[in-house]
């Protein structure tokens, strides 16, 4: 294993430590990159050195807006070479563990799951309910989503596999004295210190109990039915009736548990959902064919990652650290990750068996899979609406950002800002409203902005029409889209007691001129710059910094993201309505075939790139028709 550092260099002003062509190796290994401090901000590894790092050395406005930030916020970038990807995967992991990058994706667990322990290292094992994981030598079972379940759970099961459930006090007492434990005097508990049965024999229901819970159910079913059967036919119906009370118990837990799959499958299920900003993980425990536990997982994503390398991260960080017993036969996922033959690997390494890493596409599997995705879903909508949706929380923000802005009042009202373009061609911008920290949807609005380029001067141009509407609130709003209806927009002439931009100084200056020029210097401004979250006021030399955690910050971070996207929505919409009506030009071409022509290669850039070959390939289209497709947006 060999690490090489890539020291700043001073050729290439945007990122002076960009590696010389043919410097990174082509072999498999993990990469960091640092800052001026030397903070480790992001780790990833690669089956390919080079290539890998290519992608974050691209033209900069090519690059998602978080890996853009990661990138210059990063004054080095060093390599560790390793022998196969096995090794790079697992350094990875250690890395990520060891240095916490902040630019790595962060995992915050829904709560502090209760698991059901049986403490197999005691030399008479005790069942108990815990929240603590590191027991040594405990079997774990669930996590369980409620307290009660768990218990509920153990009442049952005593009745079948009576185990000690007394605390060590009380078993240790119980063993110097002579005399019953207490739960065992009230028949709470089955241990050796109920005087009722003895260490070995302990054990052995011990072991039953254990392989009951591990998935084994239907063996005790039959064994149980069998004996019951047998005292019934010989007339010991005192038996019999012990027996069936047993089974009653049994088929009590399983009904908690109802099989879902073939009782011999033993499988972890990962659900996802996620957007730009965040995920949410549902990661389903099956054994035996019954789910055994759920664990909910939230993520903040801080640097732009696809839907396979999350799954990558999520399978890493689950089992990273788990014994062999808790690795399942089959782990199911919603795609595989490009390493998916090297985590099958390191899988089965860790579990000392074969393990099988796929994507349930049909049957039961592919059902439960779509379970624990609809799960996943709605946990990230709670995660994204639990904050807002919080009084407490949304009041806080508004006075954190009073306090840290220097307001008279809370900003109950804030308008948000952004300028969107595609390569210096069809600027648009967004505003978006939010009031008393929750959005507005019917107030958002949207710009188009002509004879400019450049962000500042667009922005500049913005504000000045919006601010217009202050001073003549009667007046019709002709910042509609060309084509619609003017309508009245009385609520344009409520100031917004905090205006934000998208930007850092250069764009929180041009948005003080705007407001300077229309006399509305009593609206306060700020801009939030994406590099480091920075918070920029008019005419200071240093940014103020917001705690990563504060509300405020989070409620900025909204304002500016969803002005993005809204910006963002805005000029797509406008390309496709121009790509279609350049498209309605050729003759021939209905607005059928052209959804079908959009729908079908993805979009206008796809569709621009194609050969008359490609376009013939789709029903209705024959070669003169795809010649003059072609021959039309080429001249467009």
């Amino acid at each position: 294993m060999t690490t090489t550092e890539r020291a700043p260099r001073r050729s290439r002003p945007q990122l002076s430590y960009r590696p010389k062509p043919g410097e990174i190796p082509t072999n498999p290994g993990v990469y960091r990159f640092r800052d001026t401090q030397g903070r480790v901000l992001y780790v990833g590894k690669a089956k390919n050195l080079r290539a890998r790092l290519s992608n974050y050395f691209a033209p900069l406005h090519t690059l998602h807006e978080r890996t853009r930030r990661m990138v210059t916020t990063a004054t080095s970038v060093e390599w560790t070479v390793v022998a196969t990807d096995v090794d790079s995967l697992q350094l990875e992991y250690q890395w990520i563990k060891e240095f916490d990058p902040p630019f790595n994706v962060r995992y915050r667990d829904d709560k502090s799951y209760p698991f059901m322990a049986v403490t197999l290292g005691d030399e008479a094992p005790r069942v108990m309910v815990t929240r603590n994981h590191r027991i040594a030598g405990a079997k774990y079972f669930g996590p369980y989503p409620k307290v009660w379940a768990v218990h509920d759970t153990i009442d049952l099961l005593i009745k079948v596999f009576p185990i000690r459930t007394c605390s060590d006090a009380s078993y240790k007492k119980a063993m110097a004295s002579g005399r019953p434990c207490f739960p065992g005097q009230i028949g709470r508990c089955g241990g050796p210190c109920s005087m009722k049965v003895t260490i070995d024999e302990h054990r052995a229901i011990v072991d039953d109990f254990v392989a009951f819970m591990a998935g084994g159910d239907q063996r005790f079913t039959r064994e149980m039915t069998a004996r019951m059967n047998e005292a019934s036919a010989a007339m010991d119906y005192e038996s019999a009736a012990m027996y069936r009370d047993k089974l009653q118990a049994i088929d009590a837990v399983l009904k908690r548990s109802a099989l879902v799959l073939p009782a011999d499958t033993d499988a972890d299920l990962f659900g996802i959902a996620e957007d730009e900003l965040a995920a949410a993980v549902q990661h389903f425990v099956v054994r035996g064919g019954r789910v055994r536990g759920v664990r909910a997982t939230t993520i903040e994503k801080e640097i732009d990652i696809s839907g396979a390398d999350l799954v990558d991260q999520v399978l890493q960080r689950t089992y990273g650290d788990a014994s062999a017993a808790d690795i399942p036969r089959q782990v199911l996922v919603p795609e595989l990750p490009d390493d998916a033959d090297e985590l099958e690997e390191w899988l089965r390494a860790r579990r000392g068996k074969r393990v099988s890493l796929g994507v349930a596409q049909r049957g039961q599997k592919a059902e439960l899979m779509k379970t624990a995705t609809l799960n996943a879903q709605q946990a990230l909508m709670l995660h994204k609406t639990r904050r807002t949706s919080d009084y407490v929380a949304r009041t806080q923000a508004l006075t954190d950002l009073q306090e840290a802005f220097g307001l008279e009042e809370a900003p109950l009202r804030i308008e948000c800002y952004d300028v969107s373009h595609l390569g210096g061609t069809n600027v648009v911008a967004s505003m978006v409203v939010f009031e008393d920290g929750l959005p507005r949807k019917d107030q958002y609005r949207s710009f188009k902005v002509e004879n400019t380029t450049d962000d500042t001067d667009s922005l500049y141009q913005v504000l000045t029409r919006r601010l217009a509407y202050l001073d003549r609130p009667e007046e019709q709003d002709d910042a509609a889209e060309e084509g619609a209806a003017p309508r009245k927009r009385p609520r344009f002439a409520y100031p917004p007691q905090l205006l934000l931009v998208d930007g850092g100084a250069p764009q929180v200056a041009a948005a003080a001129r705007a407001l300077a020029d229309a006399g509305h210097q009593e609206i306060a401004l700020a801009g939030i710059a994406k590099r480091l979250e920075e918070v920029w006021l008019p005419g200071d030399d240093f940014p103020v910094i917001l705690p990563r955690t504060s509300e405020a910050l989070y409620l900025l971070q909204r304002l500016r993201d969803e002005a993005h996207r809204f910006a963002i929505r805005h000029q797509r919409s406008r390309r496709r309505r121009d790509i279609q009506t350049v498209l309605t030009e050729v003759p021939g071409l209905g607005e059928a075939r052209i959804r079908a022509l959009l729908r079908h290669f993805g979009s206008v850039s796809a569709l621009k790139k194609a050969t008359p070959e490609e376009i013939t390939e789709l029903p209705g289209v024959g070669p003169k028709l795809a010649a003059a497709i072609v021959d039309h947006l080429s001249d467009g």
